[in-house]
């Protein structure tokens, strides 16, 4: 869920700015599941702009703290929270670890990289919520590590019902800066939609995989 509006429309407003966020209607992008999609999201655009990943960074690391203390390890989820969690680690001046979705072919053979004590309290931090698959996965490879996982904070959510049920179910606790909602709200007013782009935009959150059906039909 968003913790603040007001935080949630300035995320969506800076995300747009940079392109870390590009809306497509009429022209879907294509993801790596083959899904079409009117929307294509990529925050590690967000490293390359030191204002706006500091704005990022510390909300987040608000969030942490706000929500659930301050942990004794934040953990990015790989590859695309590594370089926002480490922000996020380095502001609290707390450890940081990464988890890979699965673990490497060779050497060690880790998943879970850096230093974990067992029954270490863990937040994690992630750069986008799609499906939550791998997001959850690196919650269970903490947890099959000895770490107590108190929560997630993540940059933004496109708040799909199945994922929303998936956390629900699992009783985890997820807190993002901004959401599918605020965005659409927030380009809405920044003019970058008309009227016949939103409703694509909107049907699209409700039901991807048939939208996606019917756009190729």
């Amino acid at each position: 869920m968003v913790r603040d509006k007001e935080i949630a429309s300035k995320t969506a407003e800076l995300l747009l700015q940079i392109k870390a966020i590009k809306l497509q209607p009429q022209d879907p992008f294509t993801w790596a599941s083959g899904l079409r999609s009117p929307i294509y999201c990529d925050n590690r655009i967000t490293l390359s702009y030191p204002p706006i990943r500091n704005f990022l960074r510390e909300h987040l690391a608000d969030t942490v703290e706000d929500q659930w203390g301050k942990p004794d390890v934040i953990a990015g989820v790989a590859t695309g929270a590594i370089g926002i969690g480490m922000l996020v680690a380095d502001y609290l001046n707390l450890p940081f670890i990464y988890v890979r979705p699965e673990p490497k072919k060779h050497g060690r053979q880790n998943q879970i990289e850096g230093h974990l004590e067992k029954g270490s309290s863990v937040v994690v931090i992630e750069d986008l919520i799609s499906t939550g698959k791998s997001s959850l996965n690196a919650v269970e490879a903490l947890k099959n590590a000895g770490a107590q996982v108190k929560g997630m904070a993540a940059l933004f959510s496109y708040g799909f019902e199945d994922t929303v049920k998936r956390f629900k179910d699992l009783s985890f606790d997820l807190y993002t800066l901004s959401d599918y909602e605020q965005l659409i709200t927030k380009a809405n007013q920044m003019g970058y939609l008309n009227e016949e782009e939103a409703r694509l935009l909107s049907s699209w959150r409700k039901d991807p995989a048939n939208w996606n059906q019917a756009l190729i039909s």
